[in-house]
């Protein structure tokens, strides 16, 4: 790649401008990744690049690659998608977490066979009117499958960008943004937008980038100053600390009690056990473990009876929350069984037909803890046969 030009009269900005997407395209012809999704130019399908970039979402590629596979065999075109009912969706996608992403998907589904004949608008303006397309999304499906000139900004962008022009300062998405769009090139948007995302996956990474490798390295202001381990400088959410309990209730014949979550938020339909917690108050001397009484003490029981504790627990983090679950187990008699039902949305199934329902990775994480415990029961399924 040639040096850019040292003469003043032009601003850092307009030289990085004038030679960026040039070398970045060259780049991407030689090095870019094949992906599933992904072909060069403009994708001829926007359902494939919808669904995938929906799944990107907080989520590592090779992560998603097997996941896409199965869901594109299940629902192989919009019409399909739309037409499922939402467990079925909300089961392909178990493992996958962030769950409304999959609703999202599903509803934005028979919006567009409903009124729009299950074809995707093409304007980055038009796709940002549709149910669950931000605007992210709607620059990614206008960019990739249309070729128009909308810049797709994730986390690899802003690190590229970020590095590229030095900016020490922490992160600001609407001035990354405007520098993302002035990149762009007239022509080849959707490799372009390809190709910034794939610098910032395999050249340009949070640790150790491979500058060598990265057709701007004598350009890049971070590498210049010696500052690549310090840029882009992001304020990080801080997490929540919570502790609670989750209750295995088991019948006379061995069936466990699960029911679908009504709280709306990230696990909003998905199958579960009951649990509840509360943020930790930082103290860890309240409460006697034998009565069942943790650092949450006020997580009740869902029922009266002989609970034992297991003495095993699972942890699991969120975006924002750092959670940890004990778990309390207890088998009902046939009376306590119809009491308890009758005060209750749930039912009971045997362990074999788990399989069977969405449930998250936090519940499929104290599915493997508790089989742990027992001696293994012909039929069940480990974690493992989930994915």
């Amino acid at each position: 790649m040639k040096i850019l030009s040292a003469d003043k009269k032009n601003s850092v900005e307009d030289e990085i401008r004038s030679v960026f997407s040039s070398a970045l395209l060259g780049w991407y012809d030689r090095s870019g990744r094949d992906l599933p999704w992904r072909v060069r130019g403009a994708h001829p399908n926007p359902y494939i690049v919808w669904a995938a970039e929906i799944m990107l979402q907080q989520t590592t590629v090779k992560t998603v690659i097997p996941y896409f596979y199965r869901f594109m065999e299940k629902f192989p075109d919009i019409q399909t998608l739309a037409e499922a009912d939402i467990e079925g969706v909300l089961l392909m996608w178990q493992g996958l977490g962030y769950y409304t992403r999959a609703r999202k998907l599903h509803e934005c589904a028979k919006y567009l066979t409903a009124n729009r004949d299950g074809k995707f608008p093409e304007t980055y303006a038009e796709l940002l009117k549709l149910p669950g397309i931000g605007p992210y999304t709607a620059a990614s499906i206008s960019s990739l499958a249309f070729d128009k000139r909308e810049a797709v900004v994730d986390g690899n962008v802003i690190r590229v960008i970020s590095r590229l022009y030095g900016i020490l300062e922490t992160v600001s998405l609407p001035d990354i943004q405007k520098k993302a769009q002035n990149l762009m090139p007239e022509k080849r948007a959707a490799d372009y937008t390809s190709a910034i995302m794939d610098l910032g996956a395999v050249v340009c990474t949070p640790k150790n980038p491979n500058c060598g490798s990265c057709p701007f390295q004598e350009n890049c202001a971070a590498l210049r100053n010696g500052m690549i381990d310090k840029i882009p400088l992001i304020q990080k959410l801080q997490k929540t600390g919570k502790t609670g309990k989750v209750f295995w209730i088991e019948n006379e014949t061995g069936g466990v009690f699960i029911q679908k979550r009504t709280e709306k938020g990230l696990l909003h339909g998905l199958t579960e056990f009951p649990w509840s917690a509360v943020v930790d108050s930082g103290d860890n001397s309240g409460g006697d473990k034998s009565d069942g009484v943790n650092e949450s003490g006020s997580v009740s029981f869902p029922i009266a009876g002989d609970w034992t504790d297991t003495g095993k627990s699972v942890r699991h983090v969120f975006t924002h929350i750092r959670l940890e679950l004990h778990i309390f187990k207890i088998r009902l008699s046939k009376e306590a069984e119809a009491s308890f039902l009758n005060q209750n949305s749930g039912f009971f199934v045997p362990e074999s037909a788990f399989s069977d329902f969405p449930f998250s990775t936090l519940m499929k994480k104290i599915i493997l803890e508790v089989s742990k415990q027992d001696p293994p029961k012909k039929g069940i399924p480990t974690l493992s046969d989930y994915f």
